[in-house]
């Protein structure tokens, strides 16, 4: 309860001079932390209102953490692409090379078999071709001789040797067998040092065919270290390695170590590969021993030769190790500053949770206190039920509302066995405050009953009991909170309202009893002479127009006396004072239905003994009321009454098949809570009239399906008479 709410004057006093107390101390706690500068609360505070770096720093770190990981993984990407572009480079000059040093050899073999066919040859003398050769081969600076050797491999013309010297056998003889079993044109590969030039020469031979007789078989030689210069043209980086192999796997040309490595078989790893495969990629290390990533390609129309570009791998590779090296340390830093970044945070949601747990436990002090104040000032007993346990805990006010003594010890909760607790209530009340707290920790509903309490000098006293059951979950015992109140100043005054109605029905009762006799006996007898007078007066008169006069006005008056009459026992029936509540309600029943044309079945079941004044006469003024709105509002054929007395309890159900209603929808009850003439008060008069003797009425109803009522009165605190 807060002052705000509805309360006392005194109580809202107490409770804003408490609140201002407390304001009080916090502006003394606000004014001793500005003057001690140390004080810790005093820095979370500060920290908790912004004045502190420390966001922004958390902010900073948190920027920087995805541009390292980001400039780290773009190194990375980079250096990768970068492996990958000269990977293709190198595919790409393989390809180059190769293509270029076909399109070479294609040539020289087309100047070699044009040379071949020269008429020269067609004569015994082969001083026309060797003058013809010369000519030839000053045209190709490459080329290192021109010779021309029989079937059997005598040299008969080397230009290297003035003509009609005695000539040795060809070299290489392998690519000159090649051209006798084939007839075709054959590039050889790197011959072994030739006796007359000396040197390392490749072969490019041809057939001198006559008739389809072969007759000579020309060749031409020059150096491989032409080979090597398409290399250089090509633009190959110095740190590459480039080579021309023949089919035996032997050096053609080399882009390093030239000189010395011409005709040496290569690394075993090329010879591996060009057997594997005419083209493709390996890696192995060069002669020098470096690792190298080569591409490779055998050329067409040259003898298998091979061409072959080796990229080191450390080139290669030496990047992407630095970007990964960059990455890691990306990695590593963005988890120092992401380590840094969590326990930034982790301190400041600390002194944040610190500020805000002081903040919570004074405003829970300041509630607390509210709290006491209110309870206090409302004269509540807070307690506690243990069921588990069977314990039953309660403030010094509980325990003054149950009249139960303090121990010797001043504690602010004392506590009884529940058996003790249940013997301060009234023995009827038990049965309900057990039920209640069984329900309240079945359904978790709230305890809410009113029940009586016999205090030690004999005397009972109305307490109200209200509370909550905690979770009993996860094996913790049955526990209910809860208030007690003081309510019986209310019950002393919903006593006296209830005997107040009672001495005004009675009242009532009495001047309708008053008006009816009166109306039967004064008012009645008045009637009855009238008509008496008026029987004699026709007797006397002989004219037929008077005598029809006396006549109507003798009806007239009978119907005067039959309606005093009805308001007479409509106000106070005779035959509820003298025959009962039985015998009254059958005359009513059966006189209703006969003036309105409606079907009434009226039934009394074990209602022998004569029924307490007070019961007959509200049971008589329902009953009246109930088929009052009947006529009014149900549009009913039939009407049935039944009352029923079992054991210490009067029953009575009237019922209806009228149009009904839906008591639900708003407006629903309007029909029947209608006023109806006379003095009844309609429904709620009903209501009144039935609280006079602890009655209840309940109504049930649906449209189209008729209306029942029922009533229900208890007898246990009445003397039956038979």
């Amino acid at each position: 309860m807060y002052p705000n709410q509805r309360c006392p004057p005194w109580l809202q006093f107490r409770i804003k001079a408490s609140m201002m107390s407390r304001n009080d101390q916090l502006r003394a706690g606000s004014r001793s932390m500005d003057q001690n500068h140390s004080n810790p609360l005093r820095r979370r505070l500060w920290l908790s209102l912004g004045f502190s770096r420390r966001p922004l720093l958390s902010l900073m770190i948190a920027a920087i953490i995805p541009l390292l990981l980001f400039g780290s993984w773009v190194a990375y990407i980079t250096a990768t692409q970068q492996r990958e572009q000269a990977r293709r480079r190198a595919f790409e000059t393989v390809n180059q090379v190769a293509e270029r040093i076909a399109a070479e050899m294609d040539a020289q073999l087309q100047v070699v078999e044009t040379l071949a066919a020269s008429a020269s040859l067609d004569t015994p003398s082969l001083q026309g071709f060797y003058t013809e050769a010369q000519r030839v081969k000053a045209t190709h600076p490459l080329w290192e001789t021109v010779e021309l050797a029989d079937p059997s491999g005598t040299q008969l013309v080397n230009l290297l040797r003035p003509l009609g010297v005695r000539l040795g056998p060809t070299a290489d003889r392998e690519s000159f067998d090649e051209v006798l079993r084939t007839r075709q044109s054959a590039v050889g590969g790197v011959g072994p040092v030739g006796p007359i030039s000396g040197k390392r020469l490749v072969a490019i031979r041809a057939p001198v065919i006559r008739q389809g007789q072969l007759i000579y078989i020309m060749t031409i030689s020059f150096i491989p270290n032409a080979i090597s210069e398409i290399f250089k043209s090509a633009g190959v980086p110095n740190e590459w390695v480039g080579a021309v192999v023949d089919a035996r796997g032997n050096f053609i040309a080399r882009t390093l170590a030239q000189d010395t490595e011409l005709g040496r078989p290569a690394s075993p790893g090329l010879r591996e590969a060009i057997q594997r495969a005419p083209a493709g990629f390996y890696v192995a290390p060069t002669l020098e021993g470096v690792e190298v990533e080569t591409f490779y390609r055998t050329l067409p129309k040259t003898g298998d030769w091979s061409v072959h570009l080796g990229v080191p791998s450390e080139v290669l590779n030496t990047p992407v190790s630095r970007s990964v090296y960059i990455l890691a340390s990306g990695g590593f830093a963005s988890f120092l500053l992401a380590l840094v970044l969590a326990s930034l945070m982790a301190r400041d949601i600390a002194q944040r949770r610190q500020t805000e747990v002081e903040r919570t436990e004074l405003a829970l002090a300041l509630s607390e206190e509210r709290g006491a104040v209110a309870v206090e000032a409302a004269e509540l007993g807070t307690w506690r039920w243990e069921l588990g346990r069977g314990k039953y805990f309660g403030s010094e006010r509980c325990w003054a509302l149950l009249d139960l003594p303090r121990g010797p010890d001043s504690n602010p909760e004392e506590s009884v066995p529940t058996e003790r607790f249940l013997e301060t209530i009234h023995e009827d009340d038990r049965p309900t405050i057990q039920t209640a707290a069984q329900r309240c920790l079945r359904d978790g509903s709230t305890l809410n009953t009113e029940i009586r309490v016999e205090r030690r000098d004999g005397s009972l006293h109305w307490i109200k009991v209200t509370g909550r059951a905690l979770n009993a979950s996860g094996g913790h015992q049955p526990v209910i909170h809860g208030v007690v109140a003081d309510i019986e100043p209310e019950k002393r005054a919903q006593a006296e309202r209830l005997d107040l109605l009672r001495r005004l029905a009675e009242a009532q009762e009495n001047e309708q009893r008053r008006i009816a006799r009166e109306l039967h006996d004064q008012v009645g007898q008045t009637v009855t002479g009238l008509s008496l007078g008026l029987k004699a007066l026709e007797q006397n008169v002989e004219a037929t127009s008077i005598l029809e006069q006396v006549r109507w006005l003798q009806s007239l008056t009978a119907d005067i006396g039959r309606d005093i009459h009805r308001a007479a026992a409509d106000l106070r029936p005779t035959a509820l004072d003298d025959l009962g509540l039985r015998e009254s309600l059958i005359a009513f029943t059966s006189d209703w239905g006969e003036r309105f044309g409606i079907k009434v079945d009226t039934h009394f079941v074990g209602v022998d003994e004569q029924l307490p004044p007070e019961v007959g006469t509200v049971v008589y003024r329902v009953v009246q009321e109930a088929f009052t709105n009947i006529l009014k509002h149900a549009n009913a054929n039939n009407v049935s009454v039944v009352v029923e007395r079992r054991g210490q309890k009067l029953r009575i159900i009237i019922e209806d098949d009228g149009v009904g209603f839906n008591p639900d929808e708003p407006g629903g009850m309007s029909a029947v809570e209608s006023r109806i003439d006379g003095p009844p008060l309609g429904l709620s008069g009903a209501k009144e009239r039935l609280t006079l003797v602890n009655g209840t009425l309940e109504i049930e109803s649906a449209p189209g399906e008729g209306t029942t009522l029922f009533i229900q009165i208890p007898l246990s605190h009445y003397e039956l008479r038979p």
